[in-house]
């Protein structure tokens, strides 16, 4: 008998990168739009960020991550969002959207429960923080060789971010970073087991 290996068929692995990756881009499509909203708009988009221990603060949740203080700080947050946020949706659309809902609701809880009384915050650097700490934990939950070594990777490139789970810059929303940083890992835990193979007879 003779076997053969079919070649890879490389269309297939475009149409299937490219689900998550509209994904991905559609959401730093929203910040950008918003961004230009706001400047339009003189910043009265701002006051939708999250304002720690008040009830319409509590909005901010869910609009925070797409807004910013100006086009710098929306800059500096689009390349590492859309860099770690592509390499989670390429695990598929639906994985991307519930570790981003579990990132979005720890990371904006922590704002909401320790940011400063009379503060406002705006920016996806939680999600960046979230992802990042998602993408190197999620192969030792998963147990996932793989995984570990592209979690290992994205440490080397992007560790350093971790200095911004610290309380070291003024205006800086750290409890953003930190409890992204931690909704992250919790994505990677509460997720583990919805992936795991199952047993066939």
């Amino acid at each position: 008998m003779i076997t053969t290996t079919p070649e890879p068929d490389l269309k297939g692995l475009g149409a299937d990168a490219k689900a998550p990756l509209t994904a991905v881009c559609s959401l730093v499509g929203v910040m950008w739009v918003s961004e230009l909203l706001d400047t339009i708009l003189g910043h009265r988009l701002d006051r939708f960020g999250v304002q720690p221990r008040t009830l319409v603060g509590l909005r901010g949740i869910v609009f925070a991550p797409f807004l910013h203080v100006g086009w710098q700080h929306l800059i500096s947050n689009t390349v590492p969002f859309a860099i770690l946020g592509a390499l989670i949706a390429l695990s598929g659309v639906v994985r991307f959207a519930e570790a981003s809902l579990i990132i979005g609701l720890i990371s904006g809880l922590g704002m909401w429960l320790l940011g400063s009384t009379g503060s406002v915050h705006l920016g996806a650097s939680g999600m960046v923080f979230g992802y990042l700490g998602y993408l190197l934990s999620r192969g030792f939950f998963d147990r996932k060789f793989g995984q570990i070594v592209l979690g290992l990777i994205v440490g080397v490139v992007y560790g350093g971010l971790l200095w911004g789970v610290l309380p070291t810059n003024s205006g800086v929303s750290w409890q953003g970073h930190l409890f992204g940083f931690l909704g992250g890992v919790g994505a990677a835990w509460i997720m583990r087991r919805s992936f795991e193979p199952q047993a066939t007879p």
